[in-house]
C-alpha cells in the first residue's frame, strides 16, 4: 500500500477529497458547490460570458456545465439573455443575488484555502501553489478541449513579493477576500 500512497494520481485524489470536504464543511450554509461558486466567480468577472466560454473559464465540461447553469438560474443567483445576433446563444449575467451570495460566502471560501494550507510551514505553502499552477497549465494543452482551462498565463504566473520570494499573482478572489477582511468572520 506504501507504493499508491506515493501515487502522484493517489496523492491528487485525496487533497481533492480534503478540499471538498473543508469547502462543504465551510459553505454547508450557503448551499452552494464548489463548481457553482467557480461559476459564478467567473461570471462576475466575464459578465455576458456564454455556456462555452465559461466552461472554459472554470475548466468543466461543456455538457454538465449545463445543469450547474440551471440550478444557479433556478436559485436566482444568475440570469441568461439572449445575443442580439443569435436567439440560441445565451450570456450569462450574475443577478444582485449572486453577487450577494458571493460576498457572503467569500470568507468561507477564504478559511477553506487557508485549512488546506495550515498544516504547510508558508515556504512550503508557497511552493505547493507554484507546482501546482505549473503542473496545470504544463497539462493544460493536452487536455480534450472541453477541460482545458482558459488559462491567463500572465496573471496566472508567480509574482515577485517585495521579499524576492515568488507569490500567485494577485487575482479578484483574493480582492474579494480582502474587501471581506473588513468584515468580522463567525468563529468555526
Amino acid at each position: 500500500m506504501d507504493e499508491l500512497y506515493a501515487k502522484p494520481g493517489h496523492l491528487l485524489r485525496r487533497a481533492h477529497q480534503i478540499s471538498m470536504a473543508l469547502f462543504t464543511e465551510e459553505c454547508a450554509k450557503h448551499d452552494l458547490t464548489s463548481v457553482q461558486y467557480a461559476a459564478l466567480v467567473a461570471i462576475d468577472e466575464n459578465p455576458g460570458v456564454d455556456a462555452t466560454r465559461l466552461s472554459g473559464l472554470i475548466a468543466f465540461d461543456r455538457s454538465t456545465l449545463g445543469g450547474v447553469i440551471e440550478r444557479l438560474e433556478a436559485k436566482e443567483l444568475i440570469y441568461r439573455r439572449a445575443t442580439e445576433g443569435d436567439k440560441r446563444v445565451k450570456l450569462l449575467y450574475l443577478s444582485p443575488a449572486g453577487r450577494a451570495l458571493l460576498v457572503a460566502v467569500t470568507p468561507a471560501v477564504e478559511r477553506v484555502q487557508e485549512r488546506i494550507l495550515e498544516p504547510l510551514r508558508p515556504a512550503d505553502r508557497k511552493t505547493l501553489i507554484q507546482l501546482m499552477i505549473q503542473l496545470v497549465n504544463l497539462h493544460n494543452d493536452t487536455m480534450p478541449s472541453s477541460l482545458r482551462l482558459v488559462v491567463d498565463r500572465e496573471a496566472a504566473a508567480p509574482a515577485e513579493d517585495t521579499d524576492g520570494a515568488q507569490q500567485p499573482a494577485d487575482n479578484a478572489q483574493t480582492k474579494r477576500g480582502k474587501a471581506a477582511a473588513g468584515r468580522k468572520a463567525k468563529p468555526r
